[in-house]
């Protein structure tokens, strides 16, 4: 039973496997300036004074923002 709350060491299926949240919101305002990402998708951190630290702490505590930047990151990057 020891397993049970392991995760898989690899997720082959899975584009983000190995990706930290901080790579993608650098690799997105490198492409995309902050006023752009806003109108992407419409969240305060991208609005209001944004930072990569403040972008962060808000999308690590909202899953539902988290999970459109993370559908960004791959539409924009993530080549099949």
């Amino acid at each position: 039973m020891e397993s049970e709350n392991k995760t898989p060491k690899t997720q082959p299926n899975n584009p983000l496997h190995g990706v930290k949240l901080a790579d993608i919101l650098e690799k997105l305002t490198e492409k995309y300036t902050w006023e752009e990402l806003a109108e992407r998708i419409n969240i305060n951190c991208f609005k209001s004074n944004p930072t990569i630290k403040s972008s962060l702490k808000f999308l690590r505590r909202t899953p539902w923002a988290r999970t459109k930047v993370e559908q960004l990151y791959l539409k924009s990057f993530h080549k099949k």
